[in-house]
């Protein structure tokens, strides 16, 4: 198959082989510190670089000037510390057989002058972009020519360094601001005509070359349609791309279709669960056939038959597996040793990036050693003591991921799960039929660990008595929760959860009260399908934002059905109690700001409130267990085995992880898991 595998066939650019055309695109994870790319940027790149991927593209929206501030733990290349730090990532990227580049730019509008130095945020001219909400000044002649000589300066922090290459991000930034009529409005030689507004990113290009040479690899990451009716069109995208390809100063172009100054914008740019493969990869491929030059591109290619597609049929060069390759750092290592099967797979939920936008760092929803590369690990190693007996109760995310991980360090594991079926909550968000993808987290876990021999016992609600049967040494409590009521103060009985909607046991009714004071995605899920069946919904939460907890790239989706299906939103109001009124229900709210109380009849009363955990096995089995349920915190965060012994007359150890222990989320479930079966 490596012979003959589109994927697996080098790549010449320039002077540089690429081994393949796997690639990760430029993106920045907020791994940095202080500014610089330090140990945690180093290992999460390097990881890659060992799966076996050609090329990564390091520091999404590198900055090189003070007003240019990060927005989200950008690598500040303006600083000559960085080259120390640079060269160190380099040299462990280029140590595992991977080229390394990065991406400069100057964030122009896309930025807030309230970080940073404090320094006020330039653009072409004075129009506010709403997802940063600055407002910029119109750049003057001192600040063109001053930026000009900072991303020549920052290109030669760069190749001092050691990288293979740039690339100059002319997406939503700076350099394209001035090509985009929707943000350039100036009447100077900056302005107007196409050559105009080239003329920025012209003086860049020339000031890097003079500065680094003709020899170091210098491309561009470009929007060639902004897919917008006041910003730049096809037609000048297309143009702009043939001409800095003609040029003969740069050496590859990553293609880029869409505007993000709003997250419903960015959402389609970088598009998530539910929306179609690779849907740019055909204008990408226009844009190959147009320029007859290097074409990188990157946006929802997510498995290996999509990206194969895209190489076979010369669309693409090099082919971005950006997200996949957070969720499976090692596709082409896969890949090529013929396991594509074992690919960790991306489900398309944007846990990653939108994190980054909540001011954290990226993670995946379903593989926490992303990120983590100094204390978990990626391949689980085989243990080199006794063989335990272990038995896991419960086959959601959490159980699922202490079977496999058990396993594959070759334990013997047997799993009950009181479903037909493994996945638990997973399945009842299938059940909005746009996030059917989240299944994968399940089925890729079901298979792994059936390849390292988990016994699976399904249609089995596990008591005391049937763990105990099975002489355990090891047992996971990863029995979740069920939906939480509690905060009612009367009605919880005549409450519909969110649950039974989902998972079919109650229909959406006629008009619906949707109570969400979670925030996160299973209430907007609710809403969708509840919205989606018709009923007359109105959602109501206690804050002052619909689900605050939703990213930037999935949010929109949700708000699309609700503004098609009229929903209405009220904030400020929190669900009290719910009584009958004749055939109807009552609905209690508090708004605690002004002390009022209100009421709605309506059909049907929802609420979603997370969960409690569903723990009597837990504490059934706790007495006598070795550790009496205990977890040594201490060790759990140095990343050393638990060894508590607590009841030394018992056999068997007992953790319980995920919702069991309290509402949380996949990605803490899946961790949980992974800390504790790691070292077994």
């Amino acid at each position: 198959m490596s012979a003959t595998d589109p994927l697996l066939q080098p790549f010449r650019l320039k002077h540089l082989t690429l081994r393949n055309r796997f690639m990760s695109t430029a993106h920045e994870p907020a791994y940095t510190e202080d500014g610089m790319p330090k140990a945690r940027y180093r290992l999460y790149h390097g990881e890659k670089a060992r799966g076996g991927i050609a090329l990564t593209m390091i520091g999404g929206s590198s900055v090189v000037a003070p007003d240019s501030p990060q927005v989200f733990g950008n690598i500040t290349l303006y600083k000559d510390e960085v080259v120390r730090w640079l060269a160190e990532l380099a040299d462990e990227v280029h140590g595992h057989g991977a080229a390394i580049m990065i991406q400069i730019t100057h964030l122009g509008r896309r930025t807030s002058w309230s970080r940073g130095d404090w320094l006020p945020v330039v653009a072409p001219s004075v129009v506010r972009e709403p997802a940063h909400r600055a407002f910029p000044k119109a750049a003057e002649d001192w600040d063109i020519a001053r930026i000009v000589a900072d991303y020549a300066a920052a290109a030669e922090r760069c190749r001092a360094a050691g990288l293979d290459g740039i690339e100059i991000e002319c997406y939503g930034h700076l350099a394209d601001q001035f090509w985009s009529p929707a943000t350039n409005r100036r009447a100077d030689a900056y302005g107007g005509s196409l050559d105009n507004r080239l003329r920025f990113v012209l003086a860049v290009i020339d000031a890097i070359r003079a500065r680094i040479g003709s020899a170091f690899i210098l491309g561009v990451r470009m929007v060639c349609d902004e897919d917008w009716e006041r910003g730049l069109s096809r037609e000048e995208g297309i143009a702009i791309a043939r001409r800095l390809a003609a040029t003969g100063q740069i050496d590859f172009i990553n293609v880029i279709r869409g505007h993000i100054e709003t997250d419903e914008a960015l959402s389609h740019v970088i598009p998530g669960m539910g929306t179609r493969s690779a849907p740019h990869l055909d204008f990408a491929g226009d844009v190959r056939s147009a320029t007859k030059f290097p074409v990188f591109h990157a946006a929802r290619i997510q498995d290996v038959a999509t990206a194969r597609h895209a190489v076979a049929t010369g669309k693409l060069d090099m082919v971005g597996m950006t997200r996949a390759h957070i969720a499976d750092p090692h596709i082409a290592r896969k890949v090529a040793e013929g396991r594509e099967a074992e690919i960790r797979p991306c489900v398309g939920m944007g846990y990653c990036i939108d994190r980054i936008y909540f001011g954290g760092e990226a993670l995946c929803i379903h593989n926490p050693a992303t990120g983590r590369e100094a204390t978990m690990p990626h391949v689980i190693a085989r243990l080199s003591g006794p063989r335990r007996k272990v038995v896991v109760v419960g086959g959601g995310p959490g159980g699922l991921e202490a079977a496999r991980v058990a396993a594959a360090r070759g334990h013997e594991v047997v799993l009950f799960e009181a479903a037909d079926k493994p996945g638990g909550q997973l399945r009842l968000a299938a059940g909005l039929a746009r996030r059917r993808e989240i299944l994968g987290i399940a089925e890729w876990r079901e298979a792994e660990g059936a390849r390292h021999g988990v016994r699976f016992r399904f249609n089995t609600y596990a008591e005391v008595g049937d763990v105990l049967a099975e002489e355990p040494d090891i047992v996971f409590i990863a029995t979740g929760g069920v939906p939480n009521l509690s905060f009612l103060d009367a009605g919880a009985e005549l409450v519909t959860t969110s649950w039974d909607v989902l998972s079919g046991v109650a229909k959406p009714a006629e008009s619906v009260l949707l109570f969400d004071d979670n925030g996160a995605d299973a209430g907007l899920t609710i809403a969708e399908f509840i919205a989606a069946a018709g009923s007359r919904l109105e959602i109501v939460t206690p804050e002052r934002i619909l689900g605050p907890e939703v990213g930037g790239t999935n949010y929109p989706a949700y708000f699309k059905t609700l503004s098609a299906r009229q929903a209405t939103i009220t904030l400020n109001l929190r669900l009290e109690k719910v009584a009958r009124a004749g055939n109807r229900l009552r609905a209690t709210l508090y708004n605690e700001y002004d002390k009022s109380r209100h009421e709605r009849e309506v059909d049907q009363v929802v609420a979603e409130h997370g969960t409690l955990p569903a723990d009597e096995l837990y504490f059934a089995l706790k007495p006598g267990s070795r550790n009496l349920g205990e977890v040594d915190y201490d060790a759990l965060i140095a990343n050393r085995p638990q060894t508590l012994l607590r009841n030394p007359e018992s056999r068997y150890v007992l953790y319980r992880i995920g919702d069991a222990v309290a509402s949380r989320n996949i990605h803490a479930a899946i961790y949980d898991a992974l800390r504790l079966a790691k070292d077994l």
